[in-house]
Protein backbone atom coordinates (compact mmCIF):
# COMPACT_ATOMS: atom_id res chain seq x y z
CA UNK A 1 0.00 0.00 0.00
CA UNK A 2 1.64 3.15 -1.00
CA UNK A 3 0.89 6.22 1.24
CA UNK A 4 -0.05 9.67 -0.70
CA UNK A 5 -0.24 12.99 1.46
CA UNK A 6 -3.11 15.04 0.25
CA UNK A 7 -4.31 18.72 1.04
CA UNK A 8 -7.48 19.50 1.14
CA UNK A 9 -9.74 22.39 2.51
CA UNK A 10 -13.26 23.17 3.55
CA UNK A 11 -14.91 23.01 0.14
CA UNK A 12 -17.37 21.35 -1.53
CA UNK A 13 -15.15 21.00 -4.38
CA UNK A 14 -12.60 18.28 -2.00
CA UNK A 15 -15.77 16.00 -2.50
CA UNK A 16 -13.81 13.88 -4.77
CA UNK A 17 -11.22 12.96 -2.54
CA UNK A 18 -13.30 12.79 0.82
CA UNK A 19 -15.21 9.80 -1.41
CA UNK A 20 -12.40 8.07 -2.90
CA UNK A 21 -11.33 7.45 0.69
CA UNK A 22 -14.76 7.22 2.19
CA UNK A 23 -15.68 4.30 -0.41
CA UNK A 24 -12.56 2.42 -0.52
CA UNK A 25 -11.52 4.19 -4.11
CA UNK A 26 -7.99 4.78 -3.12
CA UNK A 27 -7.89 1.39 -1.46
CA UNK A 28 -8.69 -0.51 -4.35
CA UNK A 29 -5.74 1.22 -6.59
CA UNK A 30 -3.57 0.22 -3.73
CA UNK A 31 -3.09 4.13 -1.92
CA UNK A 32 -3.36 4.75 1.59
CA UNK A 33 -4.59 8.41 1.08
CA UNK A 34 -3.24 10.36 4.52
CA UNK A 35 -5.97 13.31 4.26
CA UNK A 36 -4.72 16.45 5.58
CA UNK A 37 -7.57 19.30 6.35
CA UNK A 38 -6.16 22.37 6.09
CA UNK A 39 -7.37 26.19 7.16
CA UNK A 40 -6.06 28.17 4.34
CA UNK A 41 -4.54 28.12 0.94
CA UNK A 42 -1.66 29.78 2.35
CA UNK A 43 -1.20 26.24 4.37
CA UNK A 44 -1.48 24.10 1.22
CA UNK A 45 1.02 25.90 -1.04
CA UNK A 46 3.53 25.91 1.86
CA UNK A 47 3.26 22.69 2.49
CA UNK A 48 3.35 21.36 -1.30
CA UNK A 49 6.52 23.60 -1.04
CA UNK A 50 8.28 22.21 1.82
CA UNK A 51 7.39 18.16 0.84
CA UNK A 52 5.14 18.26 3.89
CA UNK A 53 2.22 16.89 1.17
CA UNK A 54 2.67 15.12 -1.93
CA UNK A 55 -0.39 15.88 -3.66
CA UNK A 56 -3.32 18.54 -2.83
CA UNK A 57 -6.97 19.86 -4.35
CA UNK A 58 -5.38 23.52 -5.65
CA UNK A 59 -6.19 26.49 -7.03
CA UNK A 60 -4.55 26.33 -10.62
CA UNK A 61 -3.24 30.38 -10.41
CA UNK A 62 -1.77 29.16 -6.92
CA UNK A 63 -0.13 26.23 -8.81
CA UNK A 64 1.42 28.28 -11.11
CA UNK A 65 3.00 30.98 -8.61
CA UNK A 66 4.43 28.38 -6.63
CA UNK A 67 5.97 26.74 -9.72
CA UNK A 68 7.57 30.05 -10.84
CA UNK A 69 8.73 31.44 -7.75
CA UNK A 70 6.33 34.03 -6.81
CA UNK A 71 6.22 32.86 -3.19
CA UNK A 72 9.80 32.79 -2.41
CA UNK A 73 10.82 29.29 -3.13
CA UNK A 74 10.59 27.69 -6.61
CA UNK A 75 8.72 23.83 -6.20
CA UNK A 76 8.45 21.65 -9.05
CA UNK A 77 4.69 20.42 -9.40
CA UNK A 78 2.79 19.42 -11.88
CA UNK A 79 -1.06 19.40 -12.66
CA UNK A 80 -2.13 15.87 -14.23
CA UNK A 81 -5.81 16.35 -13.49
CA UNK A 82 -8.67 18.78 -13.44
CA UNK A 83 -10.72 18.31 -10.42
CA UNK A 84 -13.89 20.96 -10.48
CA UNK A 85 -15.12 22.98 -13.02
CA UNK A 86 -17.80 26.05 -11.96
CA UNK A 87 -18.97 26.66 -7.51
CA UNK A 88 -17.59 30.32 -7.32
CA UNK A 89 -20.53 32.72 -5.84
CA UNK A 90 -20.14 36.21 -5.18
CA UNK A 91 -21.29 37.83 -1.95
CA UNK A 92 -22.59 41.45 -1.23
CA UNK A 93 -23.62 42.53 2.18
CA UNK A 94 -27.18 42.73 3.00
CA UNK A 95 -26.93 46.58 2.80
CA UNK A 96 -24.68 46.45 -0.47
CA UNK A 97 -27.05 44.05 -1.91
CA UNK A 98 -29.73 46.11 -1.05
CA UNK A 99 -28.41 49.18 -2.08
CA UNK A 100 -27.52 47.45 -5.75
CA UNK A 101 -30.24 45.52 -6.06
CA UNK A 102 -30.61 42.12 -8.34
CA UNK A 103 -30.65 41.69 -12.37
CA UNK A 104 -30.36 38.61 -14.12
CA UNK A 105 -27.48 40.65 -16.36
CA UNK A 106 -24.21 40.32 -14.68
CA UNK A 107 -22.97 43.37 -17.04
CA UNK A 108 -25.85 45.09 -15.65
CA UNK A 109 -25.37 44.46 -12.09
CA UNK A 110 -21.68 44.82 -12.14
CA UNK A 111 -22.58 48.26 -13.33
CA UNK A 112 -24.97 49.37 -10.37
CA UNK A 113 -21.99 47.75 -8.43
CA UNK A 114 -19.36 49.97 -9.58
CA UNK A 115 -21.38 53.03 -9.52
CA UNK A 116 -22.13 52.21 -5.60
CA UNK A 117 -18.54 51.79 -4.98
CA UNK A 118 -17.73 55.13 -6.60
CA UNK A 119 -20.61 56.97 -4.55
CA UNK A 120 -18.56 55.32 -1.25
CA UNK A 121 -16.48 57.88 0.95
CA UNK A 122 -13.75 55.39 0.84
CA UNK A 123 -13.29 52.80 -1.42
CA UNK A 124 -14.78 49.35 -0.39
CA UNK A 125 -12.99 46.53 0.54
CA UNK A 126 -13.75 42.84 -1.05
CA UNK A 127 -12.47 39.32 0.24
CA UNK A 128 -11.09 36.79 -2.59
CA UNK A 129 -9.94 33.59 -1.04
CA UNK A 130 -6.18 34.18 -2.03
CA UNK A 131 -4.11 36.25 -3.89
CA UNK A 132 -3.33 33.77 -6.35
CA UNK A 133 -7.07 32.20 -7.63
CA UNK A 134 -9.52 31.96 -9.67
CA UNK A 135 -11.72 33.98 -7.84
CA UNK A 136 -9.54 36.68 -7.96
CA UNK A 137 -9.49 36.75 -11.75
CA UNK A 138 -12.97 36.53 -12.36
CA UNK A 139 -13.67 38.99 -9.83
CA UNK A 140 -11.05 41.47 -11.84
CA UNK A 141 -12.16 40.77 -15.08
CA UNK A 142 -15.89 41.03 -14.32
CA UNK A 143 -15.64 44.32 -12.69
CA UNK A 144 -13.42 45.67 -14.98
CA UNK A 145 -15.46 44.86 -18.12
CA UNK A 146 -18.22 46.70 -16.25
CA UNK A 147 -15.85 49.92 -15.77
CA UNK A 148 -14.43 49.76 -12.97
CA UNK A 149 -10.82 50.91 -11.86
CA UNK A 150 -9.12 48.80 -9.86
CA UNK A 151 -6.38 50.72 -8.73
CA UNK A 152 -9.30 53.39 -7.22
CA UNK A 153 -12.80 52.04 -6.57
CA UNK A 154 -12.18 49.24 -4.32
CA UNK A 155 -9.56 47.31 -2.11
CA UNK A 156 -9.27 43.70 -2.70
CA UNK A 157 -7.92 41.40 0.32
CA UNK A 158 -7.26 37.74 0.95
CA UNK A 159 -9.27 35.95 3.51
CA UNK A 160 -9.19 32.21 3.70
CA UNK A 161 -12.39 30.39 2.46
CA UNK A 162 -13.94 29.45 5.79
CA UNK A 163 -13.23 32.90 7.21
CA UNK A 164 -15.47 34.59 4.42
CA UNK A 165 -18.57 34.80 6.04
CA UNK A 166 -17.04 35.69 9.15
CA UNK A 167 -15.80 38.47 7.98
CA UNK A 168 -18.28 39.89 6.12
CA UNK A 169 -20.35 39.47 9.41
CA UNK A 170 -18.30 41.31 10.95
CA UNK A 171 -18.96 44.34 8.81
CA UNK A 172 -15.03 45.27 7.69
CA UNK A 173 -16.05 43.87 3.91
CA UNK A 174 -18.96 44.61 1.55
CA UNK A 175 -18.96 41.18 -0.22
CA UNK A 176 -16.39 38.20 -1.10
CA UNK A 177 -15.62 35.74 -4.01
CA UNK A 178 -15.51 32.38 -2.59
CA UNK A 179 -16.29 28.63 -3.30
CA UNK A 180 -19.13 26.46 -1.90
CA UNK A 181 -20.51 26.02 -0.12
CA UNK A 182 -19.84 29.35 1.64
CA UNK A 183 -22.25 31.39 -0.28
CA UNK A 184 -24.99 29.52 0.57
CA UNK A 185 -23.60 29.42 4.27
CA UNK A 186 -23.81 33.52 4.17
CA UNK A 187 -27.30 33.62 3.10
CA UNK A 188 -28.36 30.77 5.95
CA UNK A 189 -26.42 32.95 8.39
CA UNK A 190 -28.08 35.94 7.04
CA UNK A 191 -25.15 37.68 6.67
CA UNK A 192 -24.66 38.17 3.03
CA UNK A 193 -26.64 37.91 -0.67
CA UNK A 194 -25.27 35.44 -3.27
CA UNK A 195 -25.60 38.61 -6.40
CA UNK A 196 -23.90 35.75 -8.62
CA UNK A 197 -22.52 32.51 -9.77
CA UNK A 198 -18.90 32.44 -10.79
CA UNK A 199 -20.53 30.39 -14.44
CA UNK A 200 -22.21 33.66 -15.02
CA UNK A 201 -18.90 35.03 -15.71
CA UNK A 202 -17.44 32.39 -17.36
CA UNK A 203 -19.77 29.43 -17.71
CA UNK A 204 -17.83 25.93 -16.76
CA UNK A 205 -14.70 28.03 -15.89
CA UNK A 206 -12.19 25.64 -15.04
CA UNK A 207 -11.67 25.98 -10.66
CA UNK A 208 -9.79 23.39 -8.84
CA UNK A 209 -7.01 21.01 -9.95
CA UNK A 210 -5.05 18.70 -8.33
CA UNK A 211 -1.17 19.22 -8.13
CA UNK A 212 1.74 17.48 -6.86
CA UNK A 213 5.19 17.52 -6.58
CA UNK A 214 6.82 16.46 -9.65
CA UNK A 215 9.41 14.23 -8.06
CA UNK A 216 7.10 12.34 -6.15
CA UNK A 217 5.18 12.11 -9.00
CA UNK A 218 8.33 10.90 -11.24
CA UNK A 219 9.27 8.49 -8.18
CA UNK A 220 6.94 6.00 -9.54
CA UNK A 221 4.40 6.35 -11.93
CA UNK A 222 2.70 3.52 -11.57
CA UNK A 223 1.71 4.88 -7.98
CA UNK A 224 0.22 8.08 -9.56
CA UNK A 225 -2.02 6.36 -12.21
CA UNK A 226 -3.11 4.30 -9.39
CA UNK A 227 -4.28 7.56 -7.53
CA UNK A 228 -5.65 9.45 -10.89
CA UNK A 229 -8.05 5.93 -11.46
CA UNK A 230 -9.29 6.48 -8.07
CA UNK A 231 -10.39 9.91 -8.51
CA UNK A 232 -11.66 9.43 -11.92
CA UNK A 233 -13.70 7.01 -10.39
CA UNK A 234 -14.83 8.89 -7.40
CA UNK A 235 -15.20 12.23 -9.77
CA UNK A 236 -17.85 10.53 -12.05
CA UNK A 237 -19.89 9.30 -9.05
CA UNK A 238 -19.66 12.95 -7.92
CA UNK A 239 -21.30 14.08 -11.04
CA UNK A 240 -24.27 11.66 -9.96
CA UNK A 241 -27.50 13.43 -8.46
CA UNK A 242 -28.67 10.09 -7.22
CA UNK A 243 -24.98 10.50 -4.69
CA UNK A 244 -25.36 13.59 -3.72
CA UNK A 245 -27.34 13.52 -1.03
CA UNK A 246 -24.67 10.88 0.68
CA UNK A 247 -21.69 13.02 -0.34
CA UNK A 248 -23.54 16.08 1.54
CA UNK A 249 -23.74 14.35 4.52
CA UNK A 250 -19.49 13.12 4.10
CA UNK A 251 -18.65 16.85 3.84
CA UNK A 252 -21.35 17.70 6.57
CA UNK A 253 -19.45 14.93 8.70
CA UNK A 254 -16.66 14.63 10.79
CA UNK A 255 -13.41 16.74 9.15
CA UNK A 256 -14.93 19.10 6.99
CA UNK A 257 -18.12 19.54 9.43
CA UNK A 258 -19.54 22.00 6.73
CA UNK A 259 -23.75 22.76 6.09
CA UNK A 260 -25.13 19.65 4.38
CA UNK A 261 -27.83 21.87 3.19
CA UNK A 262 -25.17 24.57 1.73
CA UNK A 263 -23.15 21.07 0.03
CA UNK A 264 -26.57 19.85 -1.39
CA UNK A 265 -27.48 22.84 -3.30
CA UNK A 266 -23.88 23.08 -5.15
CA UNK A 267 -23.95 19.16 -6.02
CA UNK A 268 -25.45 18.00 -9.09
CA UNK A 269 -28.95 18.40 -9.21
CA UNK A 270 -29.00 21.19 -6.25
CA UNK A 271 -30.79 24.41 -6.76
CA UNK A 272 -27.96 26.67 -5.61
CA UNK A 273 -25.97 29.20 -7.79
CA UNK A 274 -22.57 28.01 -6.85
CA UNK A 275 -23.13 24.30 -8.30
CA UNK A 276 -20.26 21.93 -9.62
CA UNK A 277 -18.80 19.96 -11.68
CA UNK A 278 -16.60 17.13 -11.40
CA UNK A 279 -16.49 14.69 -14.34
CA UNK A 280 -18.81 15.62 -17.10
CA UNK A 281 -17.56 18.40 -20.03
CA UNK A 282 -14.18 17.37 -19.57
CA UNK A 283 -14.27 18.62 -15.95
CA UNK A 284 -11.02 16.23 -15.26
CA UNK A 285 -8.67 17.00 -18.20
CA UNK A 286 -5.87 19.16 -17.74
CA UNK A 287 -5.93 21.52 -20.45
CA UNK A 288 -2.99 23.16 -21.52
CA UNK A 289 -5.54 25.96 -22.87
CA UNK A 290 -6.80 26.80 -19.55
CA UNK A 291 -3.30 27.23 -18.09
CA UNK A 292 -2.51 29.54 -20.88
CA UNK A 293 -5.07 31.36 -20.05
CA UNK A 294 -4.20 31.51 -16.60
CA UNK A 295 -0.73 32.79 -17.17
CA UNK A 296 -2.09 35.42 -19.84
CA UNK A 297 -4.19 36.72 -17.12
CA UNK A 298 -1.52 36.59 -14.10
CA UNK A 299 0.50 38.73 -16.87
CA UNK A 300 -2.24 40.95 -17.61
CA UNK A 301 -2.53 42.28 -14.07
CA UNK A 302 1.35 42.37 -13.74
CA UNK A 303 1.79 39.27 -11.24
CA UNK A 304 4.03 37.70 -14.19
CA UNK A 305 6.65 39.40 -15.75
CA UNK A 306 6.16 39.56 -19.50
CA UNK A 307 9.29 37.15 -20.18
CA UNK A 308 8.88 35.13 -16.91
CA UNK A 309 8.35 31.39 -18.13
CA UNK A 310 8.69 27.90 -17.10
CA UNK A 311 8.20 24.27 -18.21
CA UNK A 312 3.96 23.26 -18.87
CA UNK A 313 2.53 22.92 -15.18
CA UNK A 314 -0.31 21.20 -16.89
CA UNK A 315 0.79 17.71 -17.17
CA UNK A 316 -2.28 15.92 -20.07
CA UNK A 317 0.47 13.38 -20.55
CA UNK A 318 0.33 12.09 -16.74
CA UNK A 319 -3.20 10.85 -16.71
CA UNK A 320 -3.20 9.13 -20.10
CA UNK A 321 -2.71 5.90 -18.51
CA UNK A 322 -5.04 6.15 -16.02
CA UNK A 323 -7.93 7.89 -18.43
CA UNK A 324 -7.02 4.86 -20.44
CA UNK A 325 -7.45 2.09 -18.29
CA UNK A 326 -10.64 4.00 -16.66
CA UNK A 327 -11.96 4.28 -20.91
CA UNK A 328 -11.64 7.68 -21.49
CA UNK A 329 -10.37 9.39 -24.25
Amino acid sequence: MSKVRIGLLRLVDSAPVLLAAERGLFAAQGIHADLSIEPSWANIADKLTYGLLDAAVMLPPLAIACARGLRGVKVSLAVPMGLSLGGNSIVLAGPVAAAVGADADPMALGRRLVAWMRAQAEPPRFAVVHAFSTHHLLLRAWLAGCGADLRRDLRIVSVPPEMSVQAISEGGMAGFCAGAPWGTVAEELSAGVVVLGSSAIWPLHPEKCLAVRLPWAEADSSRLSNLLRALLRSARMCDDPAESGAIASLLSGPGLGLSRTACRAALPGGAGPERITFHAHGAWMARRTHERWFVSQMRHWGWLGACEGGPPLYRPDLLEPAAAAEGLA
